[in-house]
């Protein structure tokens, strides 16, 4: 084995990559389901944020699942370095965005829920937590995949 098979574990074109994006894909549709349900998440720029940047996700996700399913059928890994620094950049760069989503959706609901749900139905408010906790998921996995492909392209 080489450098570049031994640094692959979860980089853009294989399976451990193929993992982490139906991951992320799962997760930020859970997060962009749990928001959108009810039609009240456009008073707070915090979660129009978060609906946002999972939509940008999800389908960032999805184009790179494709792209590391036929990795794995056809049985070669992607070793491009300018793709994979695009990759890398991408996931960067969602990633950070996605946990200021996460972040700020968490922050807003613990300011509801600080008033005792006054001002945010307690059925509402746990749909809001989930969503929040989805989009943490998401971010962990974007940036776990950013890591690894990081490292494929450093030893690569």
């Amino acid at each position: 084995m080489d450098r570049g098979e031994r640094a692959g574990a979860g980089a853009v074109g294989s399976a451990g990559s193929l993992g982490l994006r139906v991951g992320q894909a799962v997760f930020s549709s859970a997060a962009l389901m749990f928001m959108s349900v009810g039609v009240e998440f456009f008073s707070y720029t915090a979660f129009c944020f978060l609906v946002t940047i999972m939509g940008l996700v999800i389908p960032w996700s999805c184009a790179l699942a494709i792209i590391d399913v036929y990795s794995v059928v056809v049985g070669h890994p992607l070793r491009m370095p300018g793709v994979v620094a695009i990759v890398v950049v991408g996931d960067w760069v969602l990633s950070i965005l996605s946990l200021a989503a996460a972040s700020s959706s968490a922050a807003v609901i613990d300011v509801l829920l600080e008033f005792h749900g006054s001002q945010c139905p307690p059925r509402l408010c746990e749909r809001y937590q989930l969503s929040a906790m989805m989009a943490f998921l998401s971010w962990l996995l974007t940036a776990a995949s950013s890591l690894f492909n990081l490292w494929c392209l450093a030893s690569g």
